[in-house]
């Protein structure tokens, strides 16, 4: 940790706006005393955007405007001025054809919102899946002093006396009715016991994740990532984190201190440790991007390869995010992995402390939810990044959540050209499929859905779950929720509508997974796959306007985060002329 807190008291960015006495400033001071505040709040003390991606439409961030309550609670007891900001709010649970579509709107939203406004610092509130990762985005493009506090995870569900997790059960009781082992009356019934209170996934899925990649970032204050929604800890997380924003202000301590290379590989290996989602790849290699870091998959792999998965947490696990928090949460496994030498002790976070001050006095209240390392549900728990001749750039594969049985496997391809292709056939008996094929999925990656939707877990044919089997080897360029499970292969890059070689297999070809030695491979000669790469033709319906035509002309791959490839590497937050 080397970071010098700036001297204080200075002139702040948002005194360019309210200043002096020019007819400048008395212009946008006197609009905002419209709304009754006196006239020694513009004295230079920060100015703290709140920005709240609350909305009736992501019902996982619903709770968000009481919480922002709490934040300026805090934000007005260390004498700063808080103002609370609405932004764009991409819901995993509504918005079609995938909220990844919007991500990067959202972030390029978040990005001007605090580069055109008079914030000296931000308050990120987020909670559901898109918008973590979002508003970070937004927040290393500007690099003005950022905080993150989430919304936190809802209640345990339960049916009949069994845990529910969030998605993880949807998946299983969905494929339990398709079998004939689940009545479709009984499936209505659990959807009663999901969401039982306000808050995102209570599984380790992408939201939980996200808020737990935050504070291994060294982003949000330790111990947020798992206060339950409905605690009343949350609301205490939230008005702490009010007060400390201000004083990051005043010490000048911005995201391009915090999110080092050290930082980004404190949260790849934490995201080995508690089972997270593969959407976190995608997600830190496009937060890394704005930061102006070279984040690569293969630093995925270096880095996750030898960290045992030890947070015993649906869909790897078997409890969820209510018992995690009540073992003590992410602290609890960053001081395991300081202990065991993977984790950068000297990593600076938005406290002001190093990543260990935080969390080496920290206790493990359940060794059963926080296993100990020779009791990990996989000793190398980092998503596997494989590579080969079907996926030259990678692709990728969660090894807590998939079945031992198939991490080394050769099957027939089963193909589909897109998931209309997908939905129409699976559910029909005459299609030639048996649990030892493997399902391909193209033109579902950034450019092809487009948007890269969570199809990348297809449910298994009737037939074959008819026999019991529950999973088979499946490969997409597609994502998968972050509360799945099973052998997916996801994030095939170059994806299919992009001309990569995922987009010429056949069905019929032999395809060979070896998760051991990373490798991914389809059975057929180099002089047959450049044959058939030639004559592969483009789809030739393209978005002709809007954000639409944007997105498809401008996102990147997975391999790099599929960001907009206008957007990385770009920090500042120079204050622009003023019009008036």
């Amino acid at each position: 940790m080397s970071f010098k807190p700036a001297p204080w008291p200075r002139k702040l960015r948002s005194q360019h706006w309210y200043g002096g006495n020019s007819r400048d400033t008395i212009y946008h001071r006197g609009w905002l005393k419209n709304q009754g505040h006196p006239h020694d709040l513009f004295d230079g003390r920060p100015v703290i955007g709140i920005l709240n991606t609350w909305s009736d439409l992501t019902p996982c961030n619903g709770h968000l405007r009481e919480l922002a309550e709490k934040v300026k609670n805090g934000v007005w007891e260390a004498g700063g001025f808080p103002v609370e900001v609405p932004v764009f709010s991409a819901s995993e649970n509504t918005y079609r054809p995938t909220a990844m579509m919007y991500r990067n709107i959202a972030a390029m939203a978040v990005e001007e919102a605090m580069r055109g406004q008079p914030i000296d610092g931000a308050v990120l509130l987020v909670g559901c899946d898109k918008t973590t990762p979002s508003l970070l985005m937004g927040a290393a493009s500007t690099d003005i002093p950022s905080i993150v506090v989430t919304g936190g995870p809802m209640l345990n569900g339960w049916f009949r006396g069994e845990r529910i997790g969030s998605g993880t059960h949807l998946w299983k009781f969905s494929e339990a009715v398709k079998a004939g082992e689940m009545t479709q009356e009984e499936f209505l019934e659990a959807e009663a016991s999901m969401s039982r209170s306000s808050g995102t996934c209570n599984t380790m899925g992408t939201a939980s994740t996200m808020a737990s990649m935050a504070e291994a970032l060294g982003m949000a204050l330790s111990g947020n990532a798992a206060i339950p929604a409905v605690d009343s800890r949350r609301r205490t997380m939230a008005q702490l984190t009010g007060r400390r924003i201000v004083q990051m202000v005043k010490d000048d301590l911005k995201p391009s201190d915090i999110m080092t290379k050290q930082a980004f590989e404190n949260a790849i290996r934490t995201n080995a440790a508690i089972g997270g989602s593969t959407n976190a790849v995608i997600h830190l290699l496009a937060i890394a991007g704005r930061v102006g870091l070279d984040l690569t998959l293969d630093d995925w792999d270096r880095c996750g390869r030898d960290v045992p998965t030890i947070v015993n947490l649906m869909p790897s696990g078997k409890y969820l995010m209510e018992e995690f928090f009540y073992a003590g949460g992410l602290p609890v496994v960053l001081k395991r992995l300081g202990e065991a030498g993977m984790l950068h002790r000297d990593a600076l976070t938005v406290s002001g402390q190093t990543a260990w001050e935080q969390v080496k006095d920290v206790t493990n209240w359940n060794d059963d939810v926080i296993l100990p390392a020779e009791k990990a549900l996989t000793q190398s728990g980092g998503i596997v990044v494989l590579k080969g001749n079907l996926a030259p750039k990678g692709a990728v594969l969660k090894p807590s959540a998939a079945s031992p049985h198939l991490m080394v496997h050769r099957g027939r391809a089963v193909v589909f050209a897109d998931i209309d292709d997908y939905k129409a056939k699976i559910n029909d008996d005459a299609l030639d499929i048996d649990e030892t094929c493997v399902m391909v999925l193209k033109n579902c990656g950034p450019k092809g859905y487009p948007g890269m939707a969570e199809v990348g877990n297809m449910g298994l044919p009737p037939k074959v779950l008819k026999k019991g089997i529950t999973d088979m080897v499946r490969i997409s360029d597609a994502r998968m929720s972050g509360t799945a499970y099973g052998t997916v292969v996801l994030h095939t890059a170059p994806e299919a509508a992009a001309g990569g070689p995922l987009a010429v297999v056949q069905t019929g070809d032999f395809i060979e997974l070896d998760v051991p030695n990373r490798r991914l491979h389809l059975d057929i000669s180099d002089a047959e796959l450049t044959a058939r790469l030639a004559a592969w033709q483009p789809a030739a319906d393209r978005p002709a306007s809007g954000y639409a035509w944007l997105h498809q002309a401008h996102v990147e791959g997975a391999d790099t985060g599929a960001d907009l490839d206008f957007l990385k590497g770009c920090r500042g937050s120079e204050v622009g002329k003023d019009s008036h």
